[in-house]
């Protein structure tokens, strides 16, 4: 089945709650969209959504690229039953574009899938269980901090992630004041986005070590991993790599003994999709490292894929796939469905999606 035209589009899709990390605050969520239409009329879809100060690339950049002559040289007048091929020629013509690459590779899989008529979960093959996810609170105040958990506790959410990194103070009373609120009743992990040394992050995990916090991603800044080698095991074990961790490249080294993480936090906008993500899976597979799937702010349609593979791959054990709720809208419906936190992807072909009018 051939591939017949190749479509590229950008929207600025608001926020409804802006948010703050250590180095950056957002209010809005710029998003690429790809379609790729195969000769009898099935559409395959993909959207990216790169972060430029963790991946060097703007969604600018990726709309730039999906129109260009050699994608259209690549993708168009192709058979979609050699996707796999195509993608990694993608791969060779935008080297080191993870969001450009991540566009083509969701569309030729929900395109592929389609055409097979199974979804991308059913393809690779269902290893987990439903699982829940965390939600997001960006950094605030304690009063907001803890108004933003109330309401994301009412609907039935049960992990929070709060992000930290500014004032190690600051964060330590935080966790403290959202464990007495809820008093057991949810799980807390913690996101410093790079924001601590090691001094302050010792200071962290000695001040919080009562609450049974049950993840701290990224504390120190990308590059100096080897740093918290000097902490023990335990510790490292409830560490996650997210902007340390960008590819299979990056997923070989943090894996080597000792590691530095025991969670790897696969993001399909870091690693350019389902294929890059399959190979950082493999990686952290063969080292006992579990993994944590995040995203950005992001369209239903990548994070339908994100779910899919992150329930095809053996060693997932937390899901923070909530970058699509806090869009003012979306292109897409679909995808996935959320009950009591649980994320539950639909048993459609392909990513499951459907264009909004």
């Amino acid at each position: 089945m051939k591939i017949v035209a190749v479509r590229a589009w950008l929207e600025n899709l608001p926020l409804t709650k802006p948010y703050t990390i250590a180095y950056h605050t957002t209010s809005h969520a710029t998003i690429v969209f790809l379609e790729v239409e195969l000769a009898n009329g099935m559409v395959g879809l993909g959207a990216a959504s790169p972060f430029e100060e963790v991946v060097g690339e703007t969604p600018t950049q990726t709309f730039a690229n999906l129109q260009s002559a050699e994608l259209l040289d690549l993708l168009k007048g192709k058979d979609i039953r050699h996707f796999q091929q195509l993608i990694k020629t993608a791969d060779q013509l935008f080297p080191h574009l993870p969001g450009t690459l991540a566009a083509i590779d969701l569309a030729l899989h929900d395109a592929f899938c389609k055409w097979l008529d199974m979804s991308v979960l059913d393809f690779y093959g269902k290893q987990q269980e439903p699982l829940l996810t965390s939600v997001t609170i960006g950094i605030k105040s304690i009063p907001d901090m803890l108004a933003d958990a109330k309401d994301y506790y009412a609907q039935g959410f049960r992990i929070l992630k709060i992000k930290t990194g500014i004032d190690v103070e600051a964060d330590i009373e935080s966790v403290i004041r959202l464990q007495e609120t809820f008093a057991g009743k949810i799980n807390i992990r913690v996101d410093a986005n790079q924001g601590y040394d090691l001094a302050a992050l010792q200071r962290f995990l000695t001040a919080t070590e009562h609450l049974g916090l049950e993840l701290v991603e990224q504390p120190l800044p990308a590059g100096e991993e080897k740093s918290l080698c000097s902490l023990p095991s335990a510790a490292r074990k409830k560490l996650v790599a997210d902007e340390s961790l960008l590819d299979a490249h990056t997923a070989i080294r943090l894996a080597q003994d000792p590691p530095p993480y025991g969670v790897f936090n696969s993001k399909l906008m870091k690693c350019g999709g389902i294929a890059g993500a399959r190979r950082i899976a493999t990686i952290a597979a063969a080292s006992g490292i579990e993994l944590f799937w995040g995203c950005n702010d992001e369209s239903i349609a990548s994070i339908s894929a994100a779910l899919q593979i992150a329930y095809a791959c053996s060693n997932t054990r937390y899901l923070d796939l909530d970058g699509s709720f806090e869009l003012s809208r979306d292109l897409v419906s679909g995808g996935f469905t959320v009950k009591d936190g649980y994320l539950y992807p639909l048993s459609q072909p392909g990513l499951g999606l459907q264009r909004r009018g």
